[in-house]
């Protein structure tokens, strides 16, 4: 019998493809550490996020066609990952360490905004990525009371820079930490871009796969000030389905698209209400507007997240759902919505191309 090659496995792995990039795994460099002894066969699988949701496919596939090899009696396959930087991110001295900057933004306030993006970004921490989220919203901080962190971060002797609290294995950083909970911030716009900008400059972020933004409602200084400052990996919006919301929604949209800030993807929030004692469905806000807006405007659709008091009880409480009901059917809505954006992260740093070079002759 004769010996299995590397190359007879590798040639064997270049059929199982990527459904998001659309390309071999082989190709994708995602194969690593080969190792052949006898029929056995091991090597590594390396995705380009935890939260990749396609990833028992991908190991399943592998499995089999490297086992369809003559000769081979054994596949073992370690699953890794390693969240990839865009490829203009790495070149801000601002955040020197953070791979990729993920704003989550509406249109208009109360559309539970900051809710979804806390829950994202805990699911994204908990898939074993390192994730950071800051509170843009400097009029309307409400990260503390979301995540139960009180006390004002410390500033580091040796680095010069702000820490940022933890709270359930993220680092995080609001304008309510530096001020009491009843007092308003009563600045003009100037201040508030500057007020950004310091968060991002003197906090400590240290090395992280996603920092999560969670913006202020609207199209104002704050989001202005992140685009100029920071090149964003994308932007996630929030709604909720009514036209109303809708109408404002678009505005957002155009926003970025003006100052080139790709959309990772559209929610529709309060998309429906389950009765929890007869289960009766009711669409209070209507429907199915954000998904209808998402395919319109050929952004991808990211999902229904349900209005339901477990969801706002816990966000009150400062135990976002995905960690107060790890089970729940809400959390896996979260998870799966999580596992979307980083796919949808990921696909952008493989299809965007470097900056052309100018050459003046």
């Amino acid at each position: 019998m004769s010996s299995v090659q590397e190359q007879q496995v590798l040639d064997a792995l270049q059929q199982v493809m990527d459904p998001d990039l659309h390309r071999n795994i082989v190709s994708l460099g995602f194969i690593k550490n080969i190792q052949i002894r006898g029929g056995d066969v091991s090597f590594t699988l390396e995705l380009t996020t935890p939260a990749c949701p396609v990833k028992e496919k991908l190991k399943t596939e592998a499995m089999a066609v490297v086992a369809a090899i003559p000769g081979v009696t054994t596949v073992q396959v370690q699953m890794t990952a390693r969240v990839r930087a865009a490829q203009h991110t790495m070149e801000t001295r601002l955040l020197p360490g953070v791979k990729n900057i993920i704003a989550v933004a509406s249109g208009k306030g109360g559309v539970g905004k900051s809710t979804t993006a806390v829950n994202l970004a805990i699911a994204l921490a908990q898939s074993g990525a390192a994730v950071g989220i800051l509170d843009a919203d400097i009029y309307g901080p409400s990260l503390p009371r979301m995540l139960n962190v009180t006390g004002k971060p410390t500033q580091s002797e040796e680095k010069g820079k702000v820490q940022p609290s933890i709270a359930y294995g993220m680092k995080v950083i609001s304008m309510g930490f530096f001020m009491d909970e009843e007092t308003p911030v009563v600045w003009r716009g100037p201040m508030v871009g500057m007020a950004v900008e310091q968060l991002l400059r003197d906090i400590d972020w240290g090395e992280l796969d996603y920092l999560v933004v969670d913006l202020p409602p609207g199209t104002g200084d704050a989001q202005l000030t992140l685009t100029q400052k920071v090149p964003i990996t994308g932007v996630i919006i929030v709604s909720t389905p009514q036209d109303v919301a809708l109408a404002d929604v678009k505005k957002a949209i155009n926003m970025f698209r003006k100052v080139d800030v790709a959309i990772l993807g559209v929610i529709e929030n309060m998309s429906y209400f389950l009765c929890p004692s007869c289960g009766h469905r009711s669409e209070i806000f209507s429907h199915g507007g954000a998904l209808r807006e998402a395919v319109a405007g050929g952004m991808v659709f990211l999902g229904h997240i349900p209005l339901d008091t477990t969801i706002c009880e816990n966000a009150d409480a400062g135990t976002p759902i995905v960690v107060a009901l790890p089970d729940s059917p809400q959390t896996a809505i979260y998870r799966k919505i999580a596992s979307k954006v980083a796919a949808q992260v990921a696909t952008r740093q493989f299809d965007s191309k470097p900056f052309p070079a100018i050459v003046v002759e």
